[in-house]
């Protein structure tokens, strides 16, 4: 299936690409550091979109998994040095991954408003024991007094203590996330992904393991997270129970939906319209929440697909949805290798043609 890309299609990802590069050298530090968290969450929220928009399952624990890396970076830091990035970084991913798997095993035998509320009530159930737990701080949680570092003998190669090196690596693990969810997206494991998505029972009479491939999803999307949750401890130096409340898996599920639930950058700019409109707001009026509300309401009205609406107004409707399949499209690919072992496929495949999306109705 050949596709033709406009040279357009990179004009926007390059320029904005540039301006982040360009940004520290020309920003105060406070607005460096505030891009910075804007990143942090943006990579929080397309982890979370990897569950949502391609798996058509809402999650509400995933501030759990970035709570646990942060948790994990605290309790491994020394108190007077900077702990190392090279083992406390895997460590806390793994971590986050581990309990991915864990909730998503159990989470994932449930559908629709159940899975919602496991999710949630997973969530919970983590947040109240670090709130509760005297090792992990309590409701006070914990300091992060040196940020991480790379060491060679006695040499730095890399000091998070730095606000420039910092940023620049946030932005390079940003760049990286997303080569890594676009590769995912557009493999034979995030079509089958998206074909239980839209039409559960379909996808597994053409012998799909939708339960294996909804977990590993949900342990990738976990593990993204954890490594969100882990540069965000470093660039607070805290730690609270608060980061794996459901209130933080809410926010960041409306970034998904101002981005575009089936984009795999979306959710970064709706990262940044959000935490950008929060700035705004904070200091133009005593009511921001309410001011925030509003304008969001708005702008799920306007842009039911998030900026993908936009996209659309500039780079050509085939570009704009670069990376993003139609369900039939979808089933087609994977109707085509199994055709040989399914010798029914094909009337499946015929029917999928005249069925609405149901993205919400599970078997």
């Amino acid at each position: 299936m050949g596709t033709h890309r406009d040279p357009r299609v990179w004009l926007v990802p390059g320029v904005l690409l540039a301006l982040a590069i360009a940004l520290p050298f020309v920003a105060p530090t406070y607005y460096v550091q505030f891009v910075s968290k804007a990143l942090i969450m943006g990579i929080l929220a397309m982890s979370l979109n990897l569950v949502v928009g391609y798996g058509g399952l809402v999650s509400l624990c995933h501030a759990a998994f970035f709570g646990i890396a942060g948790y994990v970076l605290a309790l491994a830091s020394p108190k007077y040095d900077p702990a190392s990035l090279w083992w406390t970084l895997p460590l806390a991913v793994a971590a986050s991954a581990a309990a991915a798997a864990v909730i998503g095993s159990l989470a994932l035998r449930t559908r629709g408003i159940y899975f919602i509320m496991v999710t949630l009530a997973f969530g919970e159930m983590l947040f109240f024991l670090f709130h509760d737990s005297k090792f992990a701080g309590g409701s006070d949680g914990a300091f992060i007094y040196n940020k991480p570092s790379i060491m060679l003998g006695n040499l730095t190669l890399l000091d998070l203590e730095k606000p420039l090196t910092y940023y620049f690596v946030v932005l390079a693990v940003l760049v990286a996330v997303i080569a890594l969810l676009t590769m995912i997206v557009r493999s034979p494991f995030g079509h089958a992904l998206a074909a239980a998505r839209d039409n559960e029972r379909r996808a597994r009479a053409l012998g799909f393991p939708v339960f294996r491939v909804r977990l590993t999803a949900f342990v990738i999307s976990g593990a993204i997270a954890g490594i969100a949750g882990y540069f965000a401890a470093a660039q607070f130096g805290f730690v609270a129970p608060q980061m794996l409340g459901w209130h933080l898996s809410a926010t960041v599920l409306v970034m998904v939906l101002i981005g575009g639930q089936r984009s795999v950058a979306g959710p970064l700019a709706g990262a940044l319209v959000l935490i950008g409109l929060e700035e705004v707001l904070k200091a133009t009026t005593e009511h921001w929440k309410l001011a925030e509300g509003l304008i969001v309401i708005l702008i799920v009205l306007m842009l039911p697909n998030g900026v993908r609406d936009l996209l659309k107004m500039i780079l050509p409707a085939s570009d704009a949805q670069s990376g993003v399949e139609s369900s039939t499209v979808i089933a087609r690919s994977i109707a085509t290798k199994q055709s040989s072992s399914l010798p029914d496929a094909s009337g499946l495949l015929r029917s999928a043609r005249n069925d609405d999306v149901v993205g919400g109705r599970h078997g």
